[in-house]
């Protein structure tokens, strides 16, 4: 019968916990990429619910090296707060030769987030990941599936992706596979920020306006941009965001989030 108690959030937050504890069950060897902003914290915080507390599996930070240190700080309260084994993932040789966003937004991204991962994946043996993005983010995070399989290269078949129907989902990884998980691809933004304000989760700074600019969506300093916002508080961002039609990725930087570019990213194994 169904419970007419369970509202809107009730149903997301339990279909990514369903989807969290699959994954589980099916690949113990497992991590979860936390980036500190939003979604990732949020899927973080639904994950420690999903296991009463304790998440029974590594976290990743993909550490660029380029990161506003207001990350570095949430990073290291709350992963002691919440008793988080945390796995730093470094391309220490781009970083030693000072690869940067000066040599290009894409290669960059591909050299320190992506190289970084693969070289994480090989060190630890993941077969699977749990990444916190969602459909509206962007139109190529859109073609995502819940379980997506990605070859010993990395590389993303964006236009060959497993049918997932009436919850039937591909939970089977061949040997030179890994397989993504996106808990959270039926989330939105506005949703997101719902969900923090009744759960009353923790978030970094830089998403409140300060001087009339605030972040909608952050990473690395130098591609990211503050947008003009007036919203100092959650109930400001949600009320924004339920009347903007700003994209919440445009300030990010442009050469890096076109459509071609970050489907060619996400197909070499971008997240």
């Amino acid at each position: 019968m169904y419970n007419q108690n369970v509202n809107h959030l009730d149903e997301l937050e339990n279909k990514t916990i369903f989807l969290v504890r699959e994954a589980y069950a099916r690949f113990r060897n497992i991590a979860l990429l936390w980036s500190m902003g939003k979604d990732s914290t949020a899927l973080l915080w639904i994950a420690r619910k999903a296991f009463f507390g304790k998440i029974p599996f590594p976290v990743i930070h993909i550490d660029t090296g380029y990161k506003f240190r207001e990350i570095y700080d949430f990073r290291n309260t709350y992963s002691k707060k919440w008793g988080i084994d945390v796995i730093i993932s470094k391309n220490s040789t781009a970083l030693k030769n000072k690869f940067s966003s000066k040599d290009g937004k894409f290669n960059c991204c591909n050299a320190l987030k992506t190289e970084a991962l693969k070289i994480t994946l090989k060190k630890y043996g993941f077969r699977a990941l749990l990444l916190a993005i969602r459909r509206d983010e962007h139109g190529i995070r859109a073609k995502e599936r819940y379980f997506s399989p990605r070859d010993i290269h990395f590389n993303w078949n964006y236009q060959d992706q497993p049918a997932e129907l009436w919850d039937f989902y591909k939970i089977r990884a061949a040997n030179n596979e890994h397989l993504r998980i996106h808990p959270m691809l039926h989330w939105t933004e506005l949703s997101i920020w719902k969900y923090i304000r009744r759960e009353k989760i923790p978030t970094v700074r830089l998403y409140f306006s300060r001087g009339e600019k605030r972040y909608r969506s952050i990473g690395c300093q130098c591609c990211c941009e503050p947008v003009f916002s007036s919203a100092n508080t959650i109930n400001k961002i949600i009320k924004e965001l339920e009347t903007t039609k700003d994209a919440e990725r445009n300030g990010r930087a442009q050469d890096k989030e076109n459509a071609y570019n970050m489907q060619r990213l996400r197909s070499l194994g971008y997240m």
